[in-house]
């Protein structure tokens, strides 16, 4: 095998790419989407949770609402990069609330919700990587390197 087929080897389609961006989409969306049910209705967990950081209940109906809206973002293929950072930054909040006042298991869940906060944020993660090119405040950058090389 020689170099050029390395490199090749080595690089995914844009096919792959866009079943990865659909895959970590998907799943960030039903993920926020199925949480939205036990914020909105007033669950025992979701009260404990935003009780016990000091937020509850205008956190609890504000952090449901940016979920929401992020949610539609990551499904819509122009705006997804915008979902992605929407849901990064509010599974930050929760990734740091449960490593500082919550745990990480949180009332019996066996760490289900912290895991679940993971997942959004490293699906987000892929997704803002694989739509950067996309994002206003730093897609010029991108434009110039490419008609650089």
């Amino acid at each position: 095998m020689n170099h050029a087929q390395t490199v090749t080897l080595m690089i995914p389609s844009s096919r792959l790419w866009k079943v990865i961006s659909w895959i970590c989409r998907i799943t960030a969306a039903v993920i926020l989407l199925q949480t939205l049910f036990f914020k909105f209705t007033g669950a025992p967990e979701s009260i404990y949770i935003f009780t016990k950081v000091h937020m509850e209940p205008w956190g609890r109906y504000g952090t449901g609402v940016t979920e929401l809206i992020a949610s539609i973002l990551l499904l819509l293929p122009r705006w997804c990069w915008a979902g992605a950072l929407l849901a990064l930054g509010v599974m930050g909040g929760a990734i740091m609330f449960h490593l500082t006042v919550l745990g990480i298991v949180v009332q019996n869940d066996g760490g289900l919700l912290f895991g679940l906060a993971l997942t959004v944020a490293v699906c987000s993660c892929v997704v803002l990587g694989l739509h950067r090119s996309q994002i206003p405040f730093i897609a010029n950058k991108f434009k110039k390197e490419e008609h650089e090389h």
